[in-house]
């Protein structure tokens, strides 16, 4: 079932450039960093340890990387790590908050320090990925933080643009090897009976999003909610991945108040906790906009539902 909402922004429309020049990417290291940098010519990789380094130095793109080690709230060295980017993508952030790891620190002061960096080094435009539903006034910790994070850059002196996604569906990914686990399992418990609203997208729609946020004439200050071609609920979307593999998973439903009331007890026992409540808030919150919106402001085409779990989780995912 399709959803739609309206998503409006006051950019304008143009061609897209042919000539991205050096990219800083910072968050290079994940699985949508790695993808994107496969794409482009020139990039400065900026990631926060000597393993995260060593993941992309076994890139085939590797030896075309520049690739800096440091604190992503460290102003100073983002700043000369921005010294001729004609472009910044900052990929850092987080969904699950943990007493050492804190959202203020993930979001909002990577971002300013971004901000700072960005404007110190002549950065033409700052691209953010952010999550579906962010936003300052939000009751759920994380998204609150995360539409702090875009104000800040919003606001900033460099342009930029927010692109505020769901749940990526890529080959390789984390999230989406769960999702592979869910297909094939033969009881699968789902929070809520699995009714929230799914609208997931394929990875490299992200990617082409990303090259044209950067790239687009017009596209300056807007926050785009961007999404894959369909709404579903979220035991359909399980479904329709567990026909890729023979299986029909039964639905065993979770209490949402259970599941609730489980995450509370792990904030209150563990130093990082399996599951938190805002990080439930953000799983169990519907998706449901308008993608048609956002690829027009954007200028690019949605890979369909069935296509992107086939190259996620088929046969063909092992060689993407």
């Amino acid at each position: 079932m399709l959803c739609s909402r309206t998503v409006t922004s006051e950019s304008g429309r143009g061609e897209r450039g042919d000539e991205l020049g050096r990219v800083l990417v910072t968050g290079a290291n994940g699985h949508l960093g790695r993808r994107l940098i496969h794409r482009l010519p020139d990039v400065r990789a900026v990631v926060r340890s000597e393993r995260a380094a060593a993941t992309l130095r076994a890139l085939p793109e590797a030896a075309r990387l520049e690739i800096e080690i440091l604190d992503y709230r460290d102003g100073d060295r983002l700043t000369r790590a921005a010294v001729g980017c004609r472009y910044a993508v900052h990929l850092t952030g987080i969904i699950k908050e943990t007493r050492s790891n804190r959202y203020t620190d993930a979001h909002e002061a990577t971002c300013e320090a971004l901000a700072r960096a960005a404007a110190a080094a002549g950065v033409e435009r700052v691209v953010y990925l952010s999550i579906l539903g962010s936003d300052p006034s939000s009751t759920n910790a994380c998204l609150a933080s995360k539409g702090r994070a875009e104000r800040i850059l919003l606001e900033a002196e460099t342009p930029a643009v927010i692109l505020r996604v769901p749940l990526v569906l890529g080959p390789g990914d984390a999230t989406t090897r769960i999702v592979a686990a869910e297909a094939r399992a033969r009881v699968l418990p789902l929070i809520a009976g699995g009714r929230t609203r799914t609208q997931p997208i394929y990875a490299d729609d992200v990617v082409e999003a990303m090259i044209a946020a950067m790239t687009r004439s017009g596209l300056a200050d807007v926050a785009l909610d961007l999404a894959g071609p369909e709404a579903l609920r979220q035991r359909d979307f399980v479904a329709r991945a567990a026909r890729l593999y023979g299986r029909r998973p039964i639905v065993l439903p979770i209490p949402l108040a259970l599941a609730s009331g489980l995450a509370w007890l792990a904030e209150r026992m563990l130093a990082n906790p399996p599951l938190t409540r805002a990080m439930l808030g953000v799983l169990s919150q519907d998706d449901c906009v308008d993608a048609d919106a956002a690829c027009k402001e954007l200028g690019i085409e949605l890979t369909p539902l069935d296509d992107a779990l086939r190259r996620s989780l088929g046969p063909e995912a092992s060689g993407a």
